[in-house]
């Protein structure tokens, strides 16, 4: 363990590295603080990019994590909760009205905050993660209804080209406006995320047990649903949806660090970060004129995963 998160770290100063240089120009470093136009595209394009890379995958892999833990489902990330499709429903109103910008992160993040408040209304003081992930279901399920249903009533060709769009998640063309606006509540997110790591150890022995060692269910509750509101929300606001991310990187970070979920928050974190950071790296290099999304790119990824996830699960029920 000692090793394994400096070689993590290692990885994530490497990815990012990556995600500054690739492209379908490349740029040196050489020239990413030169007067030239590769020091532009570095400063406006490049560098914005891979800080909402970092912050993107970070947060999504610390949220699939915490989730894991706390439903003890290992099916389990940031979509099952309803906080994803629920802010995508609110970036969806926003570009029909015409909003852009800081406007449109706004809605979609009134969207996640309107998903944690229901969340919590619907599963209720002594819900417990059953509750919370049935609950979760149901606003995911309505959030996905109402925004087909927006896309159906869009008033031209172009608002369903740019919903769609949003919808399917990327990097590009971010400012570092969009980093500035983010930022915070991701950290804020994050912060209530990390502090879940005792409770969750001890719910791994179940919720009586937990709650006979001091634990209060009903304040991890909170602390996941909001934490998970306000990371996942920013990200959804900034890069529409992106998957995956928060299912695959537990499972990975788990043979290196073990099932204690405590270990598991950082080094999920770290992974969901060289993850995004890689993918989106990649979808620049992928010939073409225009660059596949990193939705996309992050489906096509994650349905094997979860198709051998499926598979060893069933495996170990025989």
């Amino acid at each position: 363990m000692s090793m394994r998160r400096p070689a993590l770290v290692a990885l994530l100063a490497l990815s990012f590295l990556l995600s500054l240089m690739a492209g379908k120009v490349w740029i040196a470093p050489a020239n990413w603080f030169s007067a030239s136009p590769g020091g532009w595209i570095m400063a406006e394009l490049r560098l914005p990019r891979a800080l909402l890379g970092l912050l993107v995958g970070g947060v999504l892999g610390l949220s699939g994590a915490v989730l894991q833990g706390y439903l003890r489902n290992p099916l389990a990330d940031p979509t099952v909760v309803g906080v994803s499709s629920s802010a995508a429903l609110g970036g969806v109103i926003a570009i029909l009205l015409g909003i852009s910008g800081l406007g449109l992160f706004g809605f979609a993040m009134v969207g996640a905050a309107a998903s944690v408040l229901l969340l919590l209304a619907l599963t209720g003081r002594e819900g417990g993660p059953l509750a919370f992930i049935l609950a979760g279901m149901v606003l995911a399920t309505l959030s996905g209804a109402l925004t087909a249903l927006l896309i159906s009533l869009a008033p031209n060709p172009f608002a369903t080209s740019e919903i769609i769009a949003w919808l399917m998640g990327a990097l590009t063309d971010r400012t570092m406006d969009d980093v500035l606006h983010a930022t915070p509540f991701m950290a804020l997110g994050a912060l209530g995320l990390l502090s879940t790591g005792r409770a969750l150890d001890a719910l791994t022995l179940g919720e009586d047990a937990a709650r006979s060692l001091g634990i209060n269910m009903t304040r991890l509750q909170f602390q996941v649903a909001l934490g998970t509101g306000l990371a996942v929300g920013a990200s959804v606001a900034v890069t529409g949806v992106v998957g995956f991310v928060g299912l695959i990187v537990p499972h990975i970070m788990r043979r290196w660090v073990g099932e204690r979920p405590s270990r598991l928050l950082i080094p999920s974190a770290i992974g969901g970060a060289i993850l995004t950071l890689v993918a989106d790296s990649a979808v620049r290099l992928i010939p073409g004129v225009g660059e596949v999304r990193l939705g996309i790119a992050m489906s096509a990824i994650g349905a094997p995963f979860f198709l051998l996830l499926l598979a060893k699960l069933r495996k170990g029920a025989a």
